[in-house]
């Protein structure tokens, strides 16, 4: 039982610096500008909430990771409101974040 203890928590450090979620099709396009005010020129076409674990277990991940991951989820999920930019709008919590999804004009 020794033995296997440093190795668990080994493997549960190592998983929590691995990155789980990857860009689709179309993601890469997708712009991110910083929370505010609505930009000038762009349709709001709707609101994302996505969510990764940002704990294993009792070990927290790393917060740039998580965040990285967020959004990534929700460039992901742009392209299928018809947006081609995303906004957070708030701070994450808890491993999720929500996001405005919006369609600009000219970029």
């Amino acid at each position: 039982m020794r033995r296997l203890l440093p190795l668990a928590v080994a493997t549960v450090l190592f998983a929590s610096g691995c990155t789980w979620v990857h860009m689709a099709p179309g993601a890469s396009s997708v712009r991110v500008i910083a929370a505010g005010a609505a930009p000038a020129g762009c349709v709001k076409r709707g609101e994302v909430v996505v969510s990764v674990k940002d704990r294993i277990g009792p070990y927290g991940r790393n917060e740039l990771r998580v965040r990285e991951e967020l959004e990534t989820l929700a460039r992901n999920e742009a392209p299928g409101l018809g947006a081609d930019t995303v906004q957070p709008l708030g701070e994450p919590q808890d491993g999720g974040q929500r996001y405005a999804a919006w369609r600009c004009a000219a970029r």
